[in-house]
């Protein structure tokens, strides 16, 4: 989309070239003589700008850049002009995007958020499952990678007007200063946050409070954002990566998609597992329950939407055979993957609302009905190479209170960190 017209010393200026771009009125002194040749090569010759050349070389800087580009700066506009010049192009019709260098193996959902910061995170999950979204002509799944030079297209969207609500400095200090009470580690690159449980990664359908939002406070004056590399589910507390760079949050997302991260979970389940340390292989697909809320269910090989599932597990400790701590490792990373596959052995995780499936199990007293998963560390090797991080974050109050009641030791050796990767 182009903003203005050209100036008076622009080629293709006037009326003529005016029409070509919708009828607009022809600019600024588009209706001035122009000066002959010889007198134009005597002003460039003594050195003096043309009449009006300077106020024009101004006006005419941005044209040629879409508005999408000129939120691409890299010393950029904030958050909130990036919205308001993007408004516009979503409502104007398809927009075909192409993929930039910095962008190249970005997921698609967060090169939308990127561009599109007004994109709410339903938003693209619908658009993308109504197939209006394509990346050079095929239809793409929020997850797929983008590489440099591909095509984006952007359907035509009506966003209703939100008023821009000024920015709380209390509220951002506020903001900073939680952040910094459940910061692990950090560094010029990475943070690790210590997410508690009940706090969602993501905003959805109902949900203003979350890490994402939260991340807007750490803007740079560069206008970059720090980004998100994985996430959590709401009830799952844990070690959460964040990159706080677009070369950090590249690098972060190639060591997670090879699986060259190491991740440990502890979790507290019903019943203890007849084989104390085993692997757990199934394919999970998304199925929709009664209640209209997802979950993840085991499928078979070639189910639609089927994706392969590992886990790695061991038995640390029990309490009369009534529940047991279990040490997981995920080797893949499938949506609910470790609560779904804990389901699947027959000793799902307490306190989950989706999977717990054992009918008139009580739970015992003195613990709570929250879920007991916590995603209790990461290992992985920095993103500039030096060397690598490896952080642990502690029980979270609920679970806290379960092992003191249980008699669990949590400082002993965790068996499954040496456990194969695949």
């Amino acid at each position: 989309m182009r903003q203005g017209g050209k100036g008076s010393g622009s080629k293709g200026s006037g009326s003529k070239g005016q029409a070509g771009r919708g009828g607009r009125p022809p600019a600024a002194g588009a209706g001035k003589k122009r000066p002959s040749h010889d007198a134009r090569r005597q002003t460039r010759a003594s050195g003096q700008a043309r009449p009006g050349e300077g106020e024009d070389v101004a006006r005419r800087a941005p044209v040629g850049r879409s508005p999408v580009q000129r939120a691409q700066r890299p010393a950029g506009p904030t958050r909130a002009e990036v919205k308001a010049v993007t408004a516009e192009v979503l409502a104007t019709g398809v927009q075909q995007l192409v993929v930039t260098p910095d962008e190249n193996e970005m997921r698609i959902d967060r090169f939308l958020e990127t561009r599109f910061p007004q994109l709410s995170f339903s938003h693209i999950q619908r658009i993308v499952r109504k197939g209006e979204l394509r990346v050079n002509g095929k239809r793409a799944d929020s997850k797929d990678r983008l590489e440099a030079g591909q095509t984006v297209r952007i359907p035509p969207l009506k966003l209703e007007q939100q008023a821009e609500r000024p920015r709380s400095v209390k509220a951002d200090s506020d903001t900073l200063e939680f952040l910094r009470s459940i910061t692990l580690y950090e560094d010029d690159d990475v943070m690790v946050l210590n997410k508690p449980a009940g706090l969602a990664v993501q905003g959805g359908s109902g949900t203003t409070r979350h890490v994402d939002g939260m991340l807007d406070a750490l803007t740079g004056k560069d206008g970059q954002k720090p980004r998100l590399v994985h996430r959590l589910d709401k009830d799952t507390s844990g070690c959460l990566v964040i990159a706080k760079s677009r070369f950090a949050a590249a690098t972060l997302a190639k060591t997670f998609r090879s699986r060259s991260a190491r991740k440990v979970y502890w979790a507290l389940v019903a019943g203890v597992p007849r084989v104390r340390q085993g692997r757990i292989s199934t394919y999970l697909a998304r199925e929709e329950a009664y209640d209209g809320d997802q979950r993840m269910a085991v499928a078979k090989h070639g189910d639609d939407g089927a994706m392969h599932a590992v886990t790695y597990y061991a038995v640390v400790e029990t309490a009369a055979q009534k529940l047991g701590w279990l040490s997981l490792k995920p080797v893949t990373g499938r949506t609910h993957q470790l609560r779904a596959h804990a389901a699947h052995i027959g000793h799902p995780i307490v306190g989950d609302p989706k999977y717990f499936n054992i009918q008139n199990w009580e739970l015992p007293g003195g613990i709570q009905n929250k879920l007991h998963l916590l995603a209790r560390r990461i290992v992985l090797p920095h993103p500039r190479g030096k060397g690598t991080i490896d952080v642990s974050a502690p029980l979270p109050p609920h679970m806290r209170q379960s092992w003191n009641l249980l008699g669990f030791e949590d400082e002993r050796y965790d068996p499954i960190v040496d456990a194969p990767d695949e």
